[in-house]
């Protein structure tokens, strides 16, 4: 084991260094040296000793293992088990288990055209990109759940540790439930420094880590040491022990009731910084320093002593007793490696899961809303997929895989129809008048937006489904992981070996328009901007106006693979317009002409126009376009004002639910043609727009569009405090008000009644503005405004 050790740090090393000589089979050159040196030696070692651990387990036991690497700075070391181990020459042929192999194996490591420093898609084995650092633990939790005979070996940095994220997943043996769920075994790997400077946990004692992990639940066992001839011992033991603490918890658990948190094993493992490597580099020590974290000779082009030192070190592993004259792995080491799927870097459970399975979708007609008039009656737009999430549980439950994952936001969030036939998930037990909790709940419920994503995430890329909904202005709390995986997604769409995988669907509600009642601090649509600057090949942005749409929309996003979907939707009670049938239709084309809500025709025609099916030939004086729930009824009542107090204004109102049917097609797959795009806009009439978002989020989206200028954009301008839900919109001048102006503002010659218009609406502004400061909430007639017919 020791030799296989060895093995896999010298192909660590040689990956850093080598272009050239990948078996040091002549003396060290110049010439062998990359010409840029990339890469993290300093948590390799370490990383490498427990996947060698880690393989005798599997070995020994069959245990079915899953690796995670939490931190990415040690992607060499993760390749070069890999490629060890036979995966890596399995899924790339091109890197053969031979001296060309090995040549290309190295040359390849943080080189153009190459693979990345860090463990990310292109690293067999992998589910979780290391880049940037505090989402291991969260990861392997969410990988866990629902997966009983799969334990995640979650390899925790010192410096990670320092993470929120990371801190906050600490608290998982409350949520995973050993009846049903596989095991994680963190193993905190303290090597004492960060890129240039020590790490809290490294500094503290033993008996102080151990407290911490304890407090949490775990059941922590220390291995420290810098001989290998003692560590190696050691660690063996801890890892036997921890498999059979693993394997007792599960057997007691699934034997008899579970009455709370298991003690789950973990496993504190101190080792030097850059183990192995230069103890000394010009007079300074390097060996288990920060300076080891990264290339600890970095003049080895230069400098003849850093060259020699660096033969001297890759020799050291003595490459002629662990490879062959032609370049393989000795006999007697490659068989430490488990075989087949059992190897970490072969596991199908970081490969789009075990067994793949879709959803299984009842009809939406069980959850439809009969709208009668458009906009006559209103609902809680999410009430009906609460009742869509329900029927998901229940008719998975002889084989668990959905989860919602949501803050204390549930019921909130009006899909609390799930607690009729599930619980949340928690194992703490206490007598406190707490409803619908149990440790055999599904529901997810913990106050941390990076625990929510993490936790689906590392469910969906073991191949299960999910949903993550949260309040739109704390999404932002876990923005970056949303591009952390979107860019994962980019790259693993781009390897034909990586398994497609359930989406990502994050539903954002309690939006920034109905926040009136929290405040400032709750009012914040950035996570759009955030996904608008993402890869067109992975996100997908909807903002559907009422819950048959909604459900139209969450029928598509529970059913797709290896996208990032954005739901953006408001909780409140809205008015319903569209019926199911319209709905498809609507979400299918991403945005359609509502004829109902216009004026333009005068014959007979379909109620919604889509641009590829029946869009009419007319040419309006204004186009009023809507997205949002909010923005939606705006922009309906100006164009009631418009057409009541101005008839002879032709007036048409496009309503865009896929916000990305916008911009051209070379932007986004979903971009309408330049034709249809006109047929809903037409190509030079004015067009006033009432908007979820940012302003400049939505005229981003125009870019490469004919005439972008003739978009006049009303939408959310940071303007917010706790005040009435119609008060939001004056503030933002989003009002129907501020809308019908803007509209008058924009058309081209004088209509009669358009005087009359704006002075109503001026003086409704100062109505309404005193009339909420004496009573505290909205005009009546704003209040109970619902659609009616313009004209008598």
């Amino acid at each position: 084991m020791n030799r296989y050790w060895s093995a896999a740090n010298y192909l660590t090393v040689a990956q850093i260094y080598l272009q050239e000589n990948a078996l040091l089979r002549e003396p060290l050159l110049v010439e062998h040296i990359k010409p840029r040196l990339l890469g993290h030696w300093g948590t390799s070692p370490g990383q490498s000793l427990l996947y060698v651990h880690l393989n005798r387990l599997i070995r020994q036991t069959g245990a079915k293992v899953l690796f995670v690497s939490g931190p990415g700075h040690g992607g060499p070391a993760v390749v070069a088990n890999v490629y060890l181990e036979g995966t890596y020459s399995e899924i790339y042929p091109e890197v053969t288990e031979d001296g060309a192999g090995l040549r290309r194996l190295i040359r390849q490591f943080s080189t153009p055209g190459g693979i990345p420093s860090h463990v990310g898609p292109p690293t067999p084995g992998s589910i979780h990109e290391g880049g940037e650092l505090g989402y291991a633990l969260a990861h392997a939790t969410g990988a866990a759940m629902d997966n009983p005979e799969l334990i995640v070996a979650c390899v925790i940095g010192d410096g990670e540790a320092e993470t929120g994220p990371l801190a906050a997943s600490w608290k998982a043996p409350a949520f995973l439930n050993p009846a049903r769920d596989g095991a994680v075994l963190p193993i905190l790997h303290l090597n004492g420094n960060k890129i240039s400077g020590p790490t809290v946990l490294g500094r503290q004692s033993d008996a102080q880590v151990t407290a911490l992990l304890a407090a949490y639940g775990w059941d922590p066992v220390v291995v420290s040491g810098d001989d290998p001839a003692k560590v190696h011992p050691a660690l063996a033991a801890a890892m036997d022990e921890a498999h059979r603490r693993i394997v007792n918890i599960q057997q007691d658990a699934r034997e008899n009731a579970v009455t709370g948190p298991a003690r789950w094993p973990a496993i504190i493992l101190r080792t030097p910084k850059g183990w192995t490597g230069p103890a000394v580099v010009d007079g300074i020590k390097m060996e288990g320093t920060f300076r080891s974290h990264q290339v600890p000779l970095s003049g080895v082009r230069e400098n003849p002593d850093h060259l020699r030192q660096l033969q001297d070190w890759l020799r050291s592993y003595r490459p002629e007793t662990l490879f062959d004259e032609s370049g393989r792995l000795l006999p007697e080491l490659a068989a430490l490696a488990p075989a087949g799927e059992l190897r970490m870097g072969a596991t199908p459970f970081a490969n789009g899961g075990a067994d793949q399975q879709s959803l299984p979708l009842r009809a939406l007609e069980n959850y439809e809303l009969t709208v009668g008039v458009p906009g006559s009656t209103k609902h809680e737009t999410t009430r009906p997929l609460g009742e869509m999430l329900r029927d998901i549980y229940t008719d998975t439950q002889a084989d668990a895989r959905f989860r919602l994952f949501c803050p204390d936001e549930t019921n909130s969030n009006r899909l609390g129809a799930v607690f009729e036939v599930t619980d949340r998930c928690l194992l703490e037990q206490a007598d406190d008048g707490g409803e619908h909790i149990s440790a055999g709940g599904q529901v997810m419920e913990v106050l941390s937006e990076h625990l929510c994503q993490g936790w689906l995430e590392g469910y969906l890329l073991t191949g299960r489904h999910g949903l993550f909904a949260t309040y739109e202005a704390f999404a932002m709390v876990s923005a970056s992981m949303t591009i952390q995986h979107v860019k994962w997604l980019q790259h693993a769409r781009g390897l034909a070996w990586r398994k497609p995988v359930p989406s990502l669907n994050i539903l954002l509600t309690s939006t920034c328009w109905r926040n009136d009642h929290n405040g400032f601090s709750h009012q914040g649509p950035g996570l759009i901007d955030t996904v608008l600057s993402l890869s067109g090949s992975v996100v997908r942005l909807y903002l559907p106006p009422d819950s048959n749409t909604l459900l139209a929309a969450a029928e598509h996003v529970l059913q797709s693979r290896n996208y990032v979907n954005l739901l953006v939707v408001d909780k409140q009670a809205h008015p319903q317009y569209l019926t199911l049938e319209q709905a498809r239709r609507h979400a299918a084309a991403g945005a359609s002409i509502w004829n109902w809500a216009g004026n333009e025709l005068q014959e007979l025609h379909p109620d919604v126009s889509t641009a590829a099916e029946d869009a009419p030939e007319t040419r309006p004086d204004i186009v009023l376009a809507c997205i949002g729930d909010v923005p939606t009824e705006e922009i309906l009542a100006a164009s009631w004002l418009l057409q009541r107090y101005v008839p002879d204004l032709r007036v048409r109102v496009v309503n865009v639910m896929d916000l990305l049917v916008l911009p051209p097609r070379d932007a986004h797959p979903h971009g309408l043609s330049d034709a249809e795009f006109n047929k809903l806009f037409t190509a030079d009439v004015d067009v006033v727009v009432g908007w979820h978002g940012y302003a400049r989020a939505f005229h981003q989206l125009l870019h490469g569009r004919s005439m972008p200028e003739r978009f006049h954009v009303r939408g959310y301008s940071e303007q917010g405090t706790t005040t009435t839900p119609f008060d939001m919109v004056v503030l933002n001048k989003m009002s129907r008000f501020h809308l019908a102006m803007e509209a008058l503002r924009r058309v081209r010659g004088h209509f009669d009644g358009a005087q009359t218009l704006v002075e109503h609406c001026q003086q409704m502004l100062t109505r309404h503005e005193a009339y909420i400061h004496q009573y505290l909430e909205d005009l009546p007639e704003i209040r109970d405004w619902v659609w009616t017919p313009p004209r008598p």
